[in-house]
């Protein structure tokens, strides 16, 4: 579990810090906390994305955030305003709150027609009093949603893809300083979430609003993200860069979450000039990947699927001292058009491959493995 440090500053739209949300009642002799201790910070602008495991307290993060449920402890500013401080025993209505949410059933008004769905915020919302030219500007933003043509439909005739845009719509015409998204995408089918995540990426660019998504879908998470918050029962396990939390996750967690890596269990490390040398069932691997845990007894080396290289025959190619490179069978394999996917059985250790779709070898098939020591990476848990 990462350590996060957080400095509130002009530069963050939202911070959190130290947040707690408990159930069960004060007098619970063993209270359950959905989210124990949960601080990262927003920068203005960003798109930030909140992932992890069913039950792992994003949502109810999110919802603390919206003020749609009560903290036990801890502090959120939202735009340089406190809008809850457990110690100060203050707390900001969510009317009250700068921001817009999008709920995961889009909260479409089914009596109401597309136009009046998104003019709905301008006539009753936060920022209701002093606004002209409401149906013009509601049309104004339908048509960068691109559902103009739509405006006088019932919301009920739009496709799943179009209420998501409607939805959309509707949360950013009140020009909030915060959009919320609580897993807007996960009622659609596959295809279709691929198309409408560039599409919330390019809105959310275009408007420049500082966004806070929550998924379980790590896939999500990697295209959409600045930065990714993978919380795991209640804590932060780590916040990083998509492509630092693939590349570099700080633990076995975050190396299985994200991505679906091989970890191999460790029974003893040393220390060398090159790297970590890693004695596992699987043989001697020498790990040499950027900023890994320093070495400890036990832990893992995690290997993403993709850089375990597979040859057909043995090759004499290898590190100056012959290591990560060993024997394997092939026990199953898919073909997925682009690719295979293999399951090796490496001195009884379980490890998947990825290959080139044109690959010559079956179940069965006696391989050989190699993984290159920049690739492996050592974890202490």
């Amino acid at each position: 579990m990462s350590d996060i440090a957080v400095t509130v500053t002009d530069e963050n739209s939202i911070t959190v810090q130290q947040l707690r949300k408990r159930y069960g009642g004060a007098q619970a002799t063993e209270p359950s906390y959905a989210v124990d201790g949960v601080s990262f910070e927003v920068p203005k602008g960003q798109f930030i994305t909140l992932v992890g495991p069913s039950g792992c307290g994003k949502t109810t993060t999110l919802r603390c955030i919206a003020g749609l449920e009560q903290p036990t402890e801890g502090r959120i500013t939202i735009a340089g305003r406190v809008v809850f401080d457990g110690a100060g025993r203050r707390t900001v209505r969510t009317e009250d709150r700068p921001i817009a949410m999008v709920p995961q059933s889009y909260g479409i008004w089914p009596h109401m027609t597309v136009l009046e769905n998104v003019a709905f915020p301008l006539r009753h919302g936060r920022n209701r009093k002093g606004q002209h030219d409401i149906r013009e500007r509601a049309l104004a933003m339908l048509d960068q949603v691109g559902l103009a043509a739509y405006a006088e439909r019932w919301a009920t005739q739009l496709s799943g893809g179009q209420q998501q845009r409607l939805s959309l719509a509707r949360a950013l015409i009140a020009e909030p300083e915060v959009l919320l998204l609580d897993e807007p995408l996960s009622n659609l089918d596959a295809k279709l979430r691929t198309r409408l995540r560039i599409e919330l990426r390019e809105f959310q660019e275009r408007f420049g609003v500082t966004t806070v998504y929550v998924t379980h879908d790590q896939s999500e998470a990697l295209a959409l993200s600045d930065t990714v918050v993978l919380m795991n029962e209640g804590h932060v396990e780590q916040v990083d860069r998509p492509n630092r939390i693939y590349e570099q996750p700080q633990s076995s967690f975050a190396a299985d979450f994200i991505g679906g890596a091989n970890l191999i269990p460790v029974r003893s490390v040393t220390m060398r000039s090159d790297g970590l040398l890693a004695e596992t069932d699987a043989g001697t691997l020498l790990c040499a990947s950027e900023n890994q845990a320093g070495p400890t007894s036990g832990g893992f080396v995690c290997v993403r699927p993709e850089n375990v290289e597979v040859s057909a025959r043995t090759s004499s190619a290898g590190t100056a001292d012959g290591l990560n490179e060993i024997t394997g069978k092939v026990t199953a394999s898919e073909y997925l058009g682009d690719r295979l996917e293999f399951i090796l059985d490496v001195q009884g250790v379980r490890l998947k491959a990825q290959t080139p779709a044109s690959m010559g070898v079956r179940p069965g098939d006696e391989v050989t493995v190699r993984i290159e020591p920049s690739r492996a990476r050592y974890l202490a848990s």
